[in-house]
């Protein structure tokens, strides 16, 4: 019999405000993702929100039912207005208010997309012009750090044409040697960490408080991560670093957004709900034996690693046997504890093959589990 935990809900609302959009996009990779979650037709997948792209990203998969929920209503809001852009708009123009490529006409492309919107979600994106005019990718607290490194930080530790040479370098061995010549410096390293700092990262790109759990300097790890990205990846097929470098996507695009799926992902948005609650709270409501697939995001980075333990168990409890559990670990080692090995199995082997190929390159681990049937024999 599983314990339910504490609502960790309010552990993480009682330090943090979410009435502001924290993330504009996901910044987890839904290409491990969705091999990872290994998700058949008719399965029912729990996901976490954030900005709603890899929760659509699930959809390419032809799940039954996919189940999304967030503590921030913010959150949500940037959930409905893809929903409402992937039935509005065709596939370029989704990119253009994205933000993913150029676009002089958003507020036009927000007008076709604002009469399928909820009252709350129409009134918070009206008030919000500049978000809606620089692309919806771009209106979160994460992202506007971003945007300070690519403006303010970025050109004093590389230049331009050294960044295209690393770009259209095809070989991990001609990538290091351009890394190690023109990158690997001692003011590359100083204001890397500087910027990347515990003080500036909770400042300006995350909070404070959710770095309550996490050991070492994200400087530090971030410096060792960047690296693998720029070498050990391919970075002209990297959303993610695109992104952080230049602001858009361009041609390397998220699972959700690669017109492949466009199609996809529309005939399949009647299979999508979603509500402002807590975990805890949806996992009570669905039941035992419920749920296939889960997407957990970072959820435990956040948490103690006391309700981390019970928030698995409750999972796995909900989960049915066979089933799977995914989420990233940033600077908090969060995994099954021993005492839960009779109903979740680590899938380190899987997990560890996924986590090599993460194109989001800034975390420090990958895990899957799988629910043990066990517990329901």
């Amino acid at each position: 019999m599983t314990t339910r935990p504490p609502d960790t809900g309010a552990e993480i609302s009682g330090h943090a405000s979410f009435e502001a959009i924290r993330y504009a996009q996901c910044w987890e990779d839904a290409d491990i993702l969705l091999e990872g979650l290994d998700i058949q037709p008719g399965d029912t997948c729990l996901s976490v929100a954030s900005a709603g792209d890899n929760t659509l990203a699930l959809l390419t998969r032809h799940p039954g039912r996919v189940i999304a929920l967030d503590l921030s209503q913010a959150q949500l809001h940037c959930l409905a207005l893809r929903v409402a852009a992937y039935t509005a708009l065709d596939h370029p123009e989704l990119l253009e208010l994205i933000g993913s490529v150029p676009s002089t006409r958003r507020a036009e492309l927000y007008l076709r997309c604002r009469p399928l919107l909820s009252p709350d979600a129409r009134s918070f994106w009206d008030a919000r012009p500049d978000a809606i005019h620089g692309g919806i990718g771009s209106a979160g607290k994460f992202e506007r750090y971003f945007a300070l490194f690519r403006r303010y930080i970025l050109p004093l530790l590389v230049s331009r044409s050294d960044l295209t040479a690393l770009y259209a370098q095809p070989t991990r061995e001609g990538r290091e040697r351009i890394f190690e010549k023109r990158f690997e410096t001692w003011r590359w390293k100083a204001l890397f960490r500087a910027f990347f700092s515990r003080a500036v990262l909770g400042r300006l790109g995350r909070d404070p408080s959710f770095f309550r759990y996490t050991s070492g300097s994200p400087g530090e790890h971030l410096l060792r991560r960047a690296r693998h990205a720029l070498v050990e990846l391919e970075p002209d097929k990297n959303p993610y670093l695109t992104w952080i470098l230049t602001g858009e996507h361009a041609n390397a695009l998220p699972l959700a957004l690669r017109p492949e799926h466009f199609t996809t992902i529309r005939d399949n948005l009647g299979r999508l709900e979603y509500s402002q609650t807590s975990l805890e709270a949806k996992l009570d409501e669905l039941g035992p034996n419920s749920v296939d697939r889960f997407n957990l995001s970072d959820i435990f980075e956040y948490m103690s690693p006391e309700n981390s333990d019970a928030l698995l168990g409750h999972l796995a409890a909900v989960g049915r046997p066979g089933g799977r559990l995914a989420y990233w670990n940033l600077l908090a080692a969060r995994q099954r504890p021993e005492s839960l090995a009779h109903v979740l199995r680590p899938l380190t082997a899987e997990a560890g093959r996924l986590f090599a190929q993460d194109k989001a390159f800034f975390y420090g681990a990958f895990v899957l589990e799988e629910v043990s049937g066990e517990q329901h024999a």
